[in-house]
């Protein structure tokens, strides 16, 4: 009785501690996750204090002014910014999903390794050495900066990201999916593009939104391929404004009022990103089959 009396008292004890280190477990990944927000609620906090200001119509439709002169806006480098990140996806986009249907689907498991390495080296490489290496094939050769330059420079950074993330995305999908459509007679291509891919096409997408997110802030490459300009640019074959060009010249400048149109430069580049993200999850939401 003795025994059986110490353990009727050892486990309301037991599963008080139990409790203890459960409730202790939660609020240190609590504390995690605020501790990993921070920096993003951080960032927000200063674009929206320090850019907010700066925004106003004239910023979206006016040209940056003259050295010294106060106002201005870069309606340039927003179009520019939009011009070179389509030119971008042209390139990155059908290039990286085709490789990634590649790997996942046609490749063999020798090819693939090297492949998937090349991948991983190419995602790891610094954004101005793509920049020198567009700008040593592209621009010196012409013997001008461009929007084709700097176009080709971040669809270069996106393949190997937009590649690597549609393999595993379609690593994904079912086996069973391709074995009943190839019973059924379906086309190993169609049943590739019809069924595996589609059913894939969110994470797809998502890898080109995390693509296109990563060279949309991009200034070093544009340096050595787009160069920027302070005009509209009506010819892709002459140099071109970007946002992050646009903020680069004016946070190293010395005027305080072009310090603010940087902040607020990043603010609308931010907003940029976020309005991109929305769009492309609208349109690519499940439709049936007709």
């Amino acid at each position: 009785m003795s025994a059986t009396s110490s353990l009727l008292h050892a486990a309301p004890r037991g599963h008080t501690w139990r409790k203890f280190k459960s409730r202790g477990m939660g609020v240190v990944m609590l504390l995690s996750t605020l501790a990993v927000m921070a920096p993003l609620f951080l960032v927000l906090y200063f674009l929206v204090h320090e850019g907010a200001s700066a925004i106003d119509w004239n910023f979206f439709t006016q040209l940056p002014k003259p050295t010294g002169e106060i106002g201005g806006g870069m309606a340039n480098a927003i179009v520019g910014s939009l011009v070179l990140l389509s030119m971008a996806a042209l390139i990155g986009v059908p290039f990286g999903v085709l490789g990634g249907v590649y790997l996942a689907e046609y490749g063999g498991a020798r090819a693939n390794y090297w492949i998937r390495f090349a991948a991983d080296v190419l995602n790891g490489i610094p954004s101005i050495v793509w920049g020198m290496v567009v700008y040593a094939l592209l621009v010196v050769p012409f013997k001008t900066f461009s929007a084709y330059a700097g176009g080709v420079a971040l669809g270069l950074m996106m393949i190997p990201l937009v590649m690597r993330t549609t393999e595993e995305m379609l690593l994904l999908v079912p086996q069973g999916y391709r074995e009943a459509a190839l019973a059924l007679g379906i086309a190993r291509w169609k049943m590739i593009t019809v069924i595996v891919v589609r059913t894939a096409l969110k994470g797809i997408i998502t890898g080109v939104l995390v693509a296109l997110a990563r060279v949309a802030g991009e200034t070093a490459p544009l340096l050595f391929t787009a160069l920027g300009n302070n005009f509209w640019n009506r010819n892709l074959a002459e140099p071109i404004s970007a946002v992050p060009l646009q903020i680069f010249a004016y946070a190293i400048s010395p005027y305080d009022d072009w310090h603010r149109q940087a902040w607020a430069g990043a603010l609308v580049l931010l907003v940029m990103i976020l309005c991109l993200n929305m769009f492309v999850r609208l349109i690519s939401r499940d439709r049936k089959f007709n």
